[in-house]
């Protein structure tokens, strides 16, 4: 793989990196896609998708990114596991150092690198991670059956979470820093009418609380009036986001205030000729499935007449 120029490598395998492998795939680009440190991207803690089109009774996460991938294999495309440690952009053609020491050389590159989930950044919830906290419903909500549960956030995220721990859970409570959530109308109107859910307004976490093994409870403060409450819990779900995975590229391509690769207009097209970026690395409106898929169709698009303006 090191002596082998390739015509375009795609780092990433979620919705945008596998339609950018379909793409370039199918106009015998021969693309090599590296897995990176979470093959399939978010969709693969994500229960059901009942938003993506061609689904009308929806599809789990797991289950549409391996359809997902089994189409790019049509195309002979090359899949190659592991992450990418580090990055060169200053040379052409482009040096991708691999954690294992491989070495790739590219004339283009899809950047499709997603997002990972934030935290909170308290002491006790890195002290309880993976004991009663967590930051994906679908992974952990099978070990809080008939357990009450807290989840913090306002957005979408917090809602589909809220709604996937209902399955389990005898009662979420969903805390939100704002007087009312950001989610979309219709994500909030379904929690709400859950009778399995019950919501904790202008409130912030102070603390997780535990025995030292597990949590057994959760500290609220009201931002407004500034008074503390205990709550006791089994579990907490953390749910504020994620940020999108762009570090390898600081310094070597325009990052925006909030970490997001910047691209000219509606392409894909980033500040380094033959870079381009696709996905929530580089969405910070829209974020969904079907989105980041369109844009991984454009990043294949604008490699390819880049490719072709070189030759």
């Amino acid at each position: 793989m090191a002596n082998q120029v390739r015509d375009v490598v795609i780092m990433g395998t979620g919705p945008a990196g596998l339609t950018a492998a379909i793409y370039t795939g199918r106009t015998n680009l021969k693309p090599l896609v590296i897995d990176g440190v979470q093959p399939g991207g978010q969709l693969m803690i994500t229960s059901e998708i009942e938003n993506f089109p061609g689904f009308p009774s929806g599809i789990r996460g797991p289950e549409l990114m391996e359809k997902f991938r089994e189409q790019a294999a049509r195309f002979d495309v090359e899949f190659a596991l592991g992450n990418v440690r580090e990055v060169d952009l200053s040379r052409k053609p482009f040096c991708l150092y691999l954690d294992d020491e491989r070495e790739v050389l590219t004339r283009s590159l899809i950047i499709a690198t997603g997002a990972n989930a934030r935290w909170l950044g308290l002491q006790s919830e890195e002290q309880y991670r993976g004991r009663g906290v967590s930051a994906c419903a679908t992974c952990d909500g099978f070990f809080f059956r008939d357990s009450e549960v807290f989840v913090i956030g306002g957005g979408d995220t917090a809602m589909e979470e809220a709604l996937f721990l209902t399955r389990f859970a005898r009662h979420v409570t969903v805390v939100h820093r704002r007087n009312e959530f950001r989610a979309s109308k219709i994500m909030s109107l379904r929690a709400e009418k859950n009778e399995k859910i019950s919501v904790e307004l202008n409130q912030v976490v102070e603390e997780i609380l535990g025995d030292g093994q597990k949590v057994t409870g959760i500290r609220l403060k009201n931002v407004v009036s500034g008074e503390s409450n205990t709550h006791s819990c089994d579990g907490v779900f953390i749910a504020i986001g994620h940020s999108p995975n762009s570090g390898l590229f600081e310094g070597q391509l325009d990052i925006d205030e909030y970490g997001y690769i910047e691209t000219a207009g509606s392409s894909s097209v980033t500040s380094v000729q033959g870079v381009f970026a696709c996905g929530d690395v580089q969405d910070y409106t829209y974020r969904q499935a079907i989105t980041a898929a369109g844009s991984g169709c454009k990043a294949a698009l604008d490699a390819e007449r880049y490719l072709e303006s070189i030759r």
